[in-house]
């Protein structure tokens, strides 16, 4: 027994011994001024450790230094850019006999760093750049030591570092240039077993705050570290983040990396999920990532985007979007490509590619495609239309707010300039077919530079500008359309099928204002209107002058079951636009009955319409149906058009029509007395008596 317990003691007698000695031989405090020497030329700043620095035995055998302090350099609001409450160093014992400070891990309890932008933009971290190229250069130019050792002048005592742990630390960052400040908070880092050439664990966690804005962040990575830090290699990456405020909670922001080496495919994972700018997103991906070791190209291929966004903002809600893409960028040139093989939107598909050169303005060039886009269906415009446009409970709908110009100071800052086709597109219940459209945008400056398309049988092509630099914004537009189906065109987009025909329609119109109101206030131009072939639907000209003449006669009217409708060869008439009102004076039609010409106006503020119709019995009105009225052939019969444009009001002027009709028999008669009377004066006196008798 005595024996067992005098080799249980020899090796607890030997570490006493051990400690005894570093206590006598070794004084920790010898080290202060290399540590305060190596720290002004690592840092280029003053190291102030306040205290004796003491031997620690639990949990390790080391060092502990009290309060320290890195200075910052003159002019900044902190006197320190860095302070410790307690700092913990780990040392290899054997090493200090030979004049080695051999340290394993420093540990920082309560670490505060201090970062600070002057309005000038000087930092007080320049100071430390600065001291390491200094330092860098004196490497240079001297003798490299052995085993990689920093050698001090004036000391045979040599320091190597393995790692850092970091705990409840913080870091303000105050930019009084950009006006920003920054704070985080309970900074945690920890390396575990840290060697060179060898795969280390790497765990970090911080919170922060920026004015209303908070964040926080953790991760881990193993990484490997080669000496002379020329490579590193990287796995097992995993990263988690938070955001909020006011407006926006992220609840989770995650990316994992399986590997990451320069030159090398790696395996990317992503995934969002929280709320933003009103709506719920969820969203995950993956892609294949790789970097070149000069670090001058990242190249991202196979990108997936996987979403769901629900939200009473959106068109549709939920919105589920779906991307594979392409994308590399090119950081030498700042050129990014991008190749969109897929990007869905619930109903609507797209594909193309797009190159963005970064600069004060980016350059921005791109085609997209799409096999069909229905944007009724997209906005939910169809919806509507099928529910009626139904006012909300209480019958009276929200009184509208004061109209507001866009912002559209976004567009100053664009270069871009893209192609769209789109092989079937409906926009307002119109369809189209073969859509391509060509625009630019430049420092705030819109142009439409060309836009065709097939539109019922027809074509459509447009080009417009819209000048955005100065506010209200300007604009034109030219548009031309051949050989359109009018009525299939009418009853879709307006439910109206009053007109019958092929049209051709040109338009030539400026503005200014992007409100409501100021659209129809300010828009002034000319619409030319060509249609053949066609026919006005809601009234039977014909027969409307035969049921009045017949009145007037006195006669019995006939019932017929003509359909209110009358039939033209061609129809023409010049549109001019101005202050919210359009006006024509040569308005014309031509059937094989009629000959009608028209004149007037209408308020499309108000939504009114004023307009005279004069008609010209040209042929038969038996071919339309009903007994022949000769009695009225070649006499012009005005209809008046008006009152609110969605419903007119139909009047014929038979005042007139008996005006015309007697003025001519009178000119008959008259006709065939001055026949008889020889004497000139007689006959012009007989001729004035009768005409003014219907003047």
């Amino acid at each position: 027994m005595k024996k067992l317990l005098l080799i249980l003691a020899i090796p607890i007698v030997v570490i006493l011994v051990a400690i005894l000695a570093l206590t006598i031989f070794v004084n920790p405090n010898q080290f202060k001024p290399l540590i305060v020497e190596q720290a002004q030329k690592q840092t280029g700043l003053e190291l102030v450790i306040e205290g004796d620095i003491s031997w620690q035995f639990f949990p390790s055998i080391g060092f502990e230094l009290g309060h320290t302090e890195l200075r910052n350099p003159q002019g900044f609001s902190k006197p320190n850019l860095f302070k410790v409450d307690t700092v913990g160093v780990d040392i290899s014992v054997m090493p200090l006999f030979s004049q080695q400070l051999e340290i394993g891990n420093v540990t920082l309890d309560g670490a505060e760093f201090y970062i600070e932008t002057k309005k000038d933009g000087s930092k007080n971290i320049d100071a430390l750049t600065k001291a390491q190229t200094q330092q860098a250069e004196q490497e240079n130019n001297a003798a490299p030591t052995q085993n990689g050792e920093t050698q001090t002048s004036g000391s045979d005592w040599s320091i190597n570092l393995a790692g850092v742990t970091v705990s409840n630390g913080s870091l303000e960052m105050q930019d009084k240039q950009a006006g920003s400040y920054t704070k985080l908070y309970d900074i945690s880092l920890n390396l575990s077993e840290f060697a060179f050439d060898n795969w280390t664990t790497a765990d970090f966690g911080v919170k922060g705050e920026m004015n209303d804005q908070k964040f926080t962040a953790k991760g881990q990575a193993d990484f490997k570290l080669e000496k002379g830090l020329a490579n590193y290699a990287l796995k097992n990456i995993n990263f988690d983040a938070t955001y909020s405020d006011p407006a926006n909670k992220i609840e989770s922001a995650t990316i994992g990396l399986d590997t990451f080496e320069f030159d090398k495919v790696n395996n990317l994972t992503y995934a969002i999920k929280g709320d933003a700018g009103g709506m719920k997103l969820d969203m995950q991906g993956a892609g294949q990532l790789s970097v070149d070791k000069a670090i001058s190209k990242v190249q991202l291929d196979k990108l997936t985007l996987k979403s769901t966004f629900e939200g009473d903002a959106l068109p549709q809600s939920p919105m589920k979007v779906d991307m594979v893409s392409d994308l590399s960028f090119d950081l030498t040139k700042n050129h990014l490509s991008f190749v969109l093989e897929k990007l869905t939107a619930n109903a609507i598909a797209l594909d193309g590619k797009a190159d963005v050169a970064l600069g004060d303005i980016p350059k921005v060039r791109f085609a997209l495609h799409s096999p069909n886009i229905d944007l009724d269906e997209f906005l939910g415009l169809d919806k509507q239309a099928a529910e009626g446009n139904k006012p909300a409970s209480g019958g009276e709908s929200a009184p509208a707010g004061p109209e507001v110009e866009p912002d559209l100071s976004a567009l100053k800052t664009l270069d871009v300039k893209g192609d769209i086709t789109i092989d079937k597109f409906k926009a307002a219940n119109a369809k189209m077919e073969a859509v391509k459209t060509s625009f630019t945008v430049n420092r705030g400056v819109f142009e439409l530079t060309s836009f065709s398309s097939k539109l019922y049988q027809g074509s459509i092509s447009a080009t417009a500008k819209l000048d955005a630099r100065q506010s209200p914004a300007t604009y034109s537009v030219k548009k031309s359309i051949k050989g359109v189906k009018v009525q299939p065109l009418l009853i879709d987009v307006a439910e109206n099928d009053k007109l019958e025909g092929t049209g051709n329609i040109d338009v030539n119109v400026t503005g200014k204002s992007l409100t409501p109101t100021g659209i129809k206030k300010n828009l002034s131009g000319t619409v030319v209107i060509n249609f053949a072939d066609g026919a006005v639907n809601g009234i039977n000209v014909a027969q409307l002058i035969r049921e009045n003449y017949a009145k007037f006669k006195g006669q019995k009217v006939e019932g017929t079951n003509e359909a209110k409708k009358t039939d033209f060869s061609a129809m023409t008439a010049t549109l001019k636009l101005n202050k919210g009102v359009v006006s024509t004076d040569n308005m014309q039609a031509q059937s094989p009955l009629l000959r009608v010409r028209g004149k007037g106006t209408a308020n499309y503020i108000n939504e009114t319409v004023d307009f005279t119709i004069s008609t010209s019995v040209v042929g038969s009105l038996e071919g339309q149906g009903g007994k022949d009225i000769d009695e009225l052939k070649d006499i012009t019969i005005p209809i008046n058009v008006s009152g609110k444009w969605a419903d007119p009001k139909f009047k014929l002027v038979f005042d007139d029509v008996l005006k015309q009709k007697a003025q001519k028999e009178i000119d008959r008669g008259v006709e065939k007395l001055t026949d008889k009377i020889k004497d000139e004066k007689t006959k012009d006196a007989v001729d004035g008596l009768l005409k003014n008798l219907f003047n």
